[in-house]
């Protein structure tokens, strides 16, 4: 029976060797951790090197979409639980013998008019225009390059249905989220740069048709960044 050589005694690592070699591997795995896996999965950025890398916006964008996917699933279980005779119950008669589904058709006409004069008397003054066509699950993000404290007036209007959004913005290793919205129709307000970098919107949508999203924009901004 063929014996194989011992290993010598001398070769093997001692345990300050392994200790040491142990405390590199946890360091490096702490770097990691905290460089890429929190911004990138997470949306946390304590060090600033996720911004720069632009894993921070991979991150928020992640967490986004478990929130939006988390509220779409609670909301499905609220409706699967209301009482099936709700669907059937008489109009109102607050409503001047109108039915609901007739309401829903008069103000989509109204509102449809509506959108269409607006763009047309006010396209003039904005600064800015752009419309993308969103299919079911599709998102989209526009964003404005500002300076600190610089303000921009904008309003948005989804035609043929709705959108969630974020408000948000990035830039020199700093993120924020100005604010979130589910299933609006339309938004308009001021937005004011936190801090020098891109500031704007993220639409998604969640409806089951096409839906249509326009933006108008003007103010102190030197660019509006559009998707490829």
């Amino acid at each position: 029976m063929h014996n194989g050589n011992k290993p010598n005694l001398d070769e093997l690592p001692t345990s300050a060797q392994l200790i040491k070699s142990t405390m590199y591997a946890a360091a490096a795995a702490v770097v990691i951790l905290v460089t890429i896996v929190l911004p990138s999965e997470y949306n946390l950025d304590p060090t600033g090197v996720g911004g720069v890398l632009g894993l921070a916006e991979m991150g928020e964008i992640k967490t986004q979409l478990a929130e939006e996917a988390e509220a779409d699933r609670l909301l499905e279980l609220q409706n699967s639980a209301a009482p099936e005779a709700e669907a059937d119950r008489l109009p109102e008669l607050q409503n001047g013998g109108a039915t609901d589904d007739q309401s829903s058709v008069g103000g989509g006409i109204f509102g449809f008019f509506f959108s269409a004069a607006y763009a047309q008397t006010v396209t003039a003054e904005w600064t800015d225009q752009y419309s993308v066509t969103l299919t079911p699950g599709e998102g989209v993000e526009v964003k404005l390059v500002m300076e600190e404290g610089a303000e921009a007036e904008f309003r948005w209007v989804a035609e043929n249905g709705v959108v969630n959004y974020d408000l948000h913005g990035d830039g020199g290793g700093e993120n924020i989220s100005y604010e979130r919205g589910r299933a609006l129709a339309e938004h308009d307000g001021v937005l004011t740069a936190a801090f020098t970098g891109n500031h704007g919107w993220f639409w998604r949508n969640r409806d089951d048709q096409n839906v249509t999203v326009t933006l108008y924009v003007r103010g102190d901004y030197s660019e509006i960044m559009l998707p490829q």
